[in-house]
């Protein structure tokens, strides 16, 4: 990671490796790792370089920290040969419809399968194109042709921003909000929901997540809840995290029965099947540590996580996400 934000830190990973206490501390984080078993360490192999990296800038206007993964992107771009090619204006088709029976299969799988890991790997800094990657990544084991062409066009996209990045505000307040959604039955193979969910703290997105949920649901209150129950989970964590900083949660929804399911033990009765996402929700209520909010769906900010729009309500969205370009002209 290479900051600019304060004129003690290292300006590249060259000075780093070369700054004797930066080595020791990185070699002591190494020590850990191998002890803990974290992750198996193994040397690089010939031929092949670390995925990227990420590179952190101070906003121009003193509004903060704008994270952003602008070289990387560019050389996905490059890579592709996509540097020159017309950028587009969002990353996938309004209501397109992938499956995985729909196309020829590609002749070089291995390419469509190193362009999505790259793009998973871009969305540490670009929530923008989540949604998108995970409908790409769930056909990286027998790609065809429409699932090319659709990379392809997230490649477009970010071709029209390459340095859009996070933006984490200075001047903040330390209230986590979150904001949950669900797409009912939107898989057309298996009929399975899309979970989302996004979270602020104070003004700044600092977790967000969109995966498909692990069984069908049968109605949309039902996906609704179980996305509320992740997100219940994610709020928990953070809240561990930043236990000392006396934060305050607040849980918003846009689907009203969801949120009477939570608000109302007897409406239990009618949803057994999914007791254990109601006592997660339930508990952390009753306990005082969240608290549910009605938002309607065209403030509900985790919709850009779980379908496809386009044209200024994709704009809309995005901007709401705390987006920043320090790199387009001013």
């Amino acid at each position: 990671m290479r900051s600019n934000a304060t004129s003690d830190q290292e300006s590249s990973s060259k000075s780093v490796f070369s700054n004797h206490p930066w080595q020791k501390a990185m070699q002591c984080e190494l020590d850990a790792l191998t002890t803990q078993k974290t992750w198996p360490l193994v040397p690089l192999p010939t031929g092949h370089r670390p995925i990227g990296t990420i590179e952190c800038y101070k906003a121009r206007s003193k509004e903060g920290i704008v994270i952003s993964q602008r070289k990387y992107t560019l050389e996905i771009i490059d890579n592709v040969g996509y540097l020159g090619a017309q950028p587009s204006n969002f990353p996938i088709e309004v209501n397109l419809k992938l499956t995985d029976d729909q196309g020829d299969l590609l002749h070089d799988p291995e390419r469509y399968r190193r362009l999505v890991g790259q793009l998973i790997y871009l969305t540490i800094t670009r929530s923008d194109i989540t949604y998108s990657i995970n409908i790409l990544s769930q056909f990286i084991y027998a790609p065809r042709k429409p699932h090319w062409d659709s990379a392809l066009r997230i490649i477009k996209y970010l071709n029209r921003s390459p340095g859009l990045g996070l933006l984490f505000s200075a001047s903040n307040s330390f209230n986590l909000k979150a904001y949950c959604d669900a797409n009912w039955a939107n898989c057309p193979m298996t009929r399975r929901s899309t979970t989302s969910y996004c979270v602020y703290l104070g003004n700044s997105l600092i977790s967000w997540k969109a995966k498909k949920q692990k069984t069908v649901s049968r109605s949309s209150s039902e996906t609704e809840y179980r996305s509320m129950a992740t997100a219940t989970c994610e709020l928990t964590w953070l809240r561990f995290l930043l236990n000392d900083m006396q934060i305050s949660t607040k849980l918003l929804c846009d689907n009203q029965v969801a949120l009477h399911i939570a608000a109302n033990p007897v409406y239990h009765e009618s949803t057994k099947h999914i007791e254990l996402d109601c006592h997660v929700v339930r508990e952390k209520i009753q306990e005082g540590q969240t608290v549910t909010e009605f938002v309607p769906s065209q403030l509900q900010l985790a919709d850009v996580f779980t379908k496809a729009p386009g044209g200024n309500m994709f704009k809309d969205l995005r901007s709401k996400l705390n987006m920043l370009d320090i790199h387009a002209p001013t």
